[in-house]
């Protein structure tokens, strides 16, 4: 038997590769002799840079940027010199995480520390970037990031603009003479989860400005700016960035990254995939064994289990699914191709005391899985 191990953390209690581990033990219960092979995933959110690292060989390191607000903090991202790849999560310079409530309204926060980190993996050798772009406290149109790699936003009189949302309806020309040098020759990989235009209903502004602190008002300001920046952008480089799904992503992020970095726009857990070779190692499997710490809608839509059940669908290997809760019917389960689901928290009422058994529980659902597999083949 070929077991193949790709789950997601189960967030506040087990990483990916602890889920490994406890499935792992588990199945050795049953199967001594299989042949098992860890593939822990993850979709660019909490927890991707853990597993890039590992299948990069990359180091972390850490650089002193810019904060959403403009101030001085340390934030990290993972570097294989060895590859020339970096993947850089925005939220750890531009995110959502790095304030207080009382400090969030996106009409005056920057992307320009993400842009930081970005300059500096490209002064380490960097050739390939991958950049997560969840979790951001901003509504910029990536002006921030874009500054930091030296390109300048001019009013219509010539003066640089500081790069924050408020001022997306000032742009009236974007200056690249110091920045086409500077990233010649730079692949960019964008994690964008979301399909968001830059601006109308369904736009970077009015669905996430809110929540990233934003007034009414702020939002109408934020909404006309983003049009009008929408029409520069086109104007200067051709390119209609309404027409790009994602472009609205992070506030704008997806479009900045396009235009600027000639990103290409990529859900999360495919990058993850392709990194780990995943459809490669899978390849001969009886069973993928898959996971996260809730099973619910959202899971049906570009994050990990979705994305393994692709790959295996592709392939035909069946795939368990071992989750903390489900929130969606076996049915549903089924019909998107998972072939054996439990939970593993059932009968638990305490959350606590399910986090805390998290390891326990897993292996415990592993080792019952290998049960039913020899009472199938007899």
């Amino acid at each position: 038997m070929k077991f193949i191990i790709a789950p997601d953390k189960f967030k506040g209690s087990l990483t990916g590769f602890e889920f490994c581990k406890a499935v792992r033990n588990g199945l050795r219960e049953v199967f001594k002799d299989a042949e098992i092979i860890d593939k822990p995933l993850a979709d660019g959110g909490d927890g991707t840079m853990e597993v890039v690292s590992h299948y990069l060989n990359a180091e972390v390191f850490r650089k002193e940027v810019s904060d959403p607000l403009f101030r001085s903090i340390e934030a990290s991202y993972a570097y294989s010199k060895e590859t020339g790849i970096a993947y850089i999560e925005m939220a750890e310079a531009s995110g959502m995480r790095l304030l207080s409530e009382d400090e969030m309204n996106c009409r005056y926060t920057t992307t320009q520390g993400a842009g930081e980190l970005i300059a500096d993996a490209i002064s380490r050798g960097a050739k390939e970037i991958i950049l997560g772009i969840g979790g951001s406290a901003t509504n910029d149109g990536g002006m921030g990031m874009a500054k930091a790699l030296g390109y300048r936003f001019m009013d219509e009189n010539g003066v640089e603009l500081r790069p924050v949302g408020e001022n997306l309806i000032n742009v009236h020309r974007v200056s690249c003479n110091n920045a086409k040098a500077f990233l010649k020759d730079i692949s960019f990989k964008i994690a964008c989860d979301v399909k968001n235009p830059l601006y109308g209903p369904n736009g970077a502004t009015r669905v996430y400005a809110l929540q990233k602190g934003a007034s009414k008002n702020d939002v109408e300001i934020l909404e006309h700016g983003m049009k009008k920046y929408a029409g520069i952008l086109k104007k200067q480089f051709g390119i209609d960035v309404q027409k790009i799904p994602g472009s609205g992503a992070a506030g704008g992020m997806g479009a900045g990254a396009f235009v600027f970095l000639n990103g290409r726009l990529t859900q999360g857990i495919d990058l993850i995939k392709e990194i780990a070779n995943f459809d490669t190692a899978i390849e001969g499997a009886d069973w993928i064994i898959t996971g996260e710490g809730k099973l619910d809608a959202q899971t049906l839509s570009g994050k990990t289990i979705n994305g393994v059940l692709k790959s295996a669908k592709r392939r035909e290997i069946p795939v368990a699914a071992f989750c903390g809760v489900i929130e969606i019917p076996k049915e549903k389960a089924k019909s998107i191709g998972i072939t054996y689901l439990v939970g593993v928290s059932e009968g638990i009422p305490d959350i606590k005391q399910a986090l805390v058994s998290a390891f326990n529980n897993v292996k415990k659902a592993a080792q019952k899985f290998g049960e039913h597999l020899n009472s199938i083949d007899l």
